[in-house]
């Protein structure tokens, strides 16, 4: 294959987020598992949306916050996801657009809503998610655009997208086709509960097809059902050719042919939301992959998206990360 025309390809759940405030009074009062992801239908949206206070609508969904980030470094994005013929629906597909990444997924001919997720942000940054997947989980293998994948250096597959049997024969196709067009494959856990629903098909993409894992402390803890950071990471040596894993304020591991790099993290003077870290972390250390930059500047960059991302409420970036880079010395 010739030079591609994308960075990187995601594939994932196309949302839109409702980000609200809340304390953690009312997390334990709606049985809301702090710092995690619980899927719900859409009348507990629709109670705790109720029972909250005043909200911000931003498209999210996490593959798509990470090209949207890939997009700011100036790299080369693209973004399959499915929508519904709704409002939401119309705000996702012209807020990714206008993030300068290519999307070209037709919305759904089913009268199922768009995807939503309720982001509850406590006042310590921390975000706990109740997601109502609508159809984004309903795309299936007929809408992976087969050449678009086969002209990105790299396929990003996102973890949250894994709760139908639809979504994972997507993901299998994507996957080989990638690999027919001699690409990369990516996949981000995305949460430490999603982990524990799907570990065992998990573990054989990662060891089958998977070139690039991306995974913080609890989601790879969980993968191998360890207390242990540093147990996880023996493990994941045998089973990851390239695994970049994320410990918050510790910084970040990356993991290649036996050899552990350590990057500390980009300091935040006060961190505010949360929502994003680890798909922007994934947005910088991806861009930098994809331009040859090495593991440990790719860490770096990785960890300059996530800290911008978490210094305000949303979980794209509100400034062009290739400019802060530069501004911060990380190009010259």
């Amino acid at each position: 294959m010739g030079e591609p025309r994308f960075d990187v390809c995601g594939i994932g759940n196309a949302i839109v987020d409702i980000i609200a405030r809340c304390d953690d009074a009312f997390l334990e009062s709606h049985g809301a598992a702090k710092g995690h992801m619980q899927l719900c239908d859409a009348e507990t949206i629709a109670k705790l949306y109720d029972a909250v206070g005043p909200t911000i609508e931003i498209s999210g969904g996490s593959g798509a916050n990470t090209m949207a980030g890939i997009s700011s470094f100036t790299g080369k994005a693209a973004f399959i996801g499915k929508v519904g013929r709704d409002d939401f629906g119309g705000v996702f597909s012209h807020d990714i657009k206008a993030a300068g990444v290519t999307y070209e997924t037709p919305p759904s001919c089913s009268d199922t809503p768009t995807a939503r997720s309720l982001v509850l942000v406590t006042p310590d940054g921390e975000r706990t998610m109740n997601t109502f997947l609508g159809v984004s989980p309903e795309l299936n293998s007929g809408e992976i655009d087969r050449d678009m994948i086969s002209d990105s250096a790299v396929t990003y597959l996102e973890g949250y997208l894994f709760d139908r049997d639809e979504a994972k024969a997507a993901f299998r196709d994507a996957a080989a086709c990638a690999k027919a067009a001699g690409r990369k494959v990516a996949l981000t856990l995305s949460d430490g509960f999603c982990v524990d629903r799907h570990r065992d098909s998990f573990l054989a993409l990662i060891k089958n097809d998977v070139d690039i894992l991306f995974a913080n402390e609890a989601e790879i803890t969980s993968l191998y059902e360890t207390a242990s950071f540093d147990e996880a990471v023996v493990r994941v040596r045998d089973d990851a050719g390239l695994a970049v894993l994320t410990r918050s304020e510790q910084g970040s591991v990356v993991i290649a042919g036996g050899q552990s790099t350590s990057v500390p993290a980009f300091p935040v003077a006060n961190v505010v939301d949360t929502t994003g870290a680890g798909d922007l972390y994934a947005a910088g250390f991806l861009y930098g992959y994809c331009q040859g930059l090495g593991h440990e500047m790719s860490a770096r960059l990785g960890g300059l998206g996530a800290a911008e991302v978490i210094s305000h409420i949303g979980a794209r970036p509100e400034v062009n990360l290739y400019q802060l880079a530069k501004e911060n010395g990380l190009f010259g």
